[in-house]
């Protein structure tokens, strides 16, 4: 499969990286741009995520509703999203059609006019995005709880903004903040499907040439330390919803395979040890979720639960437990090779997906400038002992240094 992959640098420092896979009839096309919302100032918060959605509203050559036709008239389709630390616009399609998506979001990257009466509009429409988040439950307590843990800094701070922020975006916001942060040396083609990697890196060459010069400039972002906390916030609804978590790791950190897989023993599926005791013995939710979050200087660990007012102590009290009990017991070796097939299998059925592909090509550029095989994944995988992991809990699980975030129901 490695021998598929391949890497080109092109001047000024774009990269192309591609996977060819002879034996399906679709490409995912991805433009990656190395910038995210930790990227932005307090004044701008948000605006990665609207200059992502702007990039949709028209270019010199096509109108907004001539970019979204333009794949979907093919039988393909096109869409973004906007992270912590970078943003993708892609698009999956027939392989025959390489060169129109190509050409489609290198027009969206290089061309966008970002119409004035376009910008007030989806203003509106990035407002209202706010509110359906504001109506979710377990989106308040998972932003409430990112802000706690990292209070003060960027990756605390929402990907979508604030109201007062997005409300004073102006065009010329728009085209500073492309000129800052979509330099070629920030850029990274990805594509995983039936296509020809010259192919791919001769129309990246002629289509997202770009007259921006010099390198992306990132700025220190040093992180405060780590402070305990617990909050409580309250909204009309109907259950509790809780987190309790801490910082994990970075996306280098020698532990990393261990903490998957303790977050797999943890709550990877119906017969994890939160979800049989918790739910399947006490009946006390109907879902609890471990999250494990990386990023390129720390991470987020924590585990979500929605459950009602009068059994949030004793939740608290179990999952607890069960952290106590990481540190305490050596998992036996049934368990840790089921929670390793687990992770295996899950990680080898997405590669069933271009999309998912394209995905982890470009991540492994990004974070490790390199493509991380999937024989060198499961053998990281294979290679974490019941001792390594005993050693490990012992002080990640320690509860005294889990916080907690609470939504509780206002009283009616």
């Amino acid at each position: 499969m490695t021998e598929q992959i391949r890497k080109t640098t092109l001047p000024g420092g774009m990269k192309v990286v591609s996977e060819q896979i002879d034996s399906v009839k679709s490409i995912s096309v991805g433009i990656w741009v190395k910038t995210g919302s930790r990227n932005e100032n307090d004044q701008k918060a948000g605006i990665t995520h609207f200059l992502e959605h702007m990039l949709f509203k028209g270019t010199g050559r096509r109108t907004a509703y001539e970019i979204a036709q333009s794949m979907e008239s093919v039988g393909g389709y096109l869409n973004a999203f906007t992270s912590t630390e970078y943003t993708c616009y892609y698009a999956r399609c027939l392989d025959s059609k390489l060169g129109t998506a190509m050409d489609v979001l290198s027009d969206m990257v290089r061309s966008s006019t970002f119409p004035e009466e376009e910008m007030e509009k989806e203003k509106k429409v990035v407002l209202e995005e706010m509110k359906m988040y504001r109506d979710s439950p377990d989106d308040v307590v998972f932003e409430e709880f990112s802000n706690q843990i990292f209070k003060g800094h960027p990756i605390g701070r929402p990907i979508i903004g604030f109201d007062e922020t997005v409300k004073e975006f102006h065009r010329e916001d728009l085209f500073h903040y492309m000129q800052e942060r979509y330099k070629p040396d920030n850029l990274l083609i990805a594509v995983a499907g039936n296509a020809d990697h010259d192919e791919v890196v001769k129309l990246s060459s002629e289509l997202l040439s770009s007259p921006l010069n010099g390198s992306t400039q990132n700025g220190e972002q040093p992180l405060s330390p780590y402070e305990v906390t617990r909050k409580e916030i309250k909204k009309p609804i109907e259950q509790t919803h809780m987190i309790v978590g801490r910082r994990a790791l970075n996306f280098e950190h020698p532990d990393k395979y261990v903490l998957l897989l303790a977050n797999t023993i943890l709550g990877g599926g119906m017969s994890s040890r939160l979800h049989q005791n918790i739910r399947e013995k006490y009946g006390y939710c109907y879902s609890i979720n471990p999250f494990n979050q990386t990023y390129i200087d720390t991470g987020l660990f924590g585990v979500y639960t929605g459950t009602d007012i009068g059994y949030v102590d004793h939740v608290r009290d179990l999952i607890r437990e069960e952290f106590i009990r990481m540190q305490n017991e050596k998992v036996n070796e049934k368990e840790l090779s089921e929670a390793k097939a687990q992770l295996k299998g899950k990680l080898l059925l997405s590669q069933e997906n271009t999309s998912n592909r394209m995905t982890r090509l470009a991540k492994s550029e990004i974070y490790f400038d390199r493509f991380v095989t999937l024989n060198e994944l499961v053998e990281n995988i294979d290679a974490v002992t019941a001792e390594e992991l005993l050693t490990f809990s012992g002080e990640f699980f320690d509860p005294e240094i889990y916080s907690e975030t609470l939504l509780l129901p206002e009283k009616k």
